[in-house]
């Protein structure tokens, strides 16, 4: 690991790049949002609906690998670097993966992203 890199451990980071800047891809989302100041930071999301414990972990291991390889040379500076895995992620090619990231990375760096999502409504009760 890059020493100019840390770990997001705090949930609020987490939902805060979740207000940031949004680029999908077929096996990850990559979350990018400034931190006022405190470097290249990642985190990495997989949740149940994924598979079971085994197969979350693998793909964490997959991604730890691929934000190592990227964001040292490719990464915004003091900005969050979130990847959120999706379905098939796990069985994609890795080096797929890279080129994914690496063309993620770089509409980032531009400042496109993906549409943003729609907020969710809460359902009013049936009267």
């Amino acid at each position: 690991m890059d020493p100019s890199l840390s770990v997001i451990r705090k949930r609020s980071d987490f939902l805060a790049a979740n207000r940031g800047m949004r680029n999908a891809k077929p096996g990850f989302v990559l979350l990018t949002r400034p931190n006022d100041g405190q470097g290249k930071r990642y985190g990495i999301t997989v949740t149940k609906k994924i598979g079971n414990a085994v197969v979350r972990n693998r793909m964490k291991r997959r991604f730890r690998e691929l934000l190592w390889a990227a964001l040292p040379e490719a990464g915004l500076a003091d900005h969050d670097h979130i990847l959120i895995g999706r379905e098939g992620g796990v069985e994609r090619d890795f080096a797929k993966m890279r080129e994914e990231l690496a063309a993620a990375l770089a509409r980032a760096s531009k400042g496109e992203g993906d549409r943003a999502r729609r907020p969710r409504h809460k359902r009013s009760p049936r009267t």
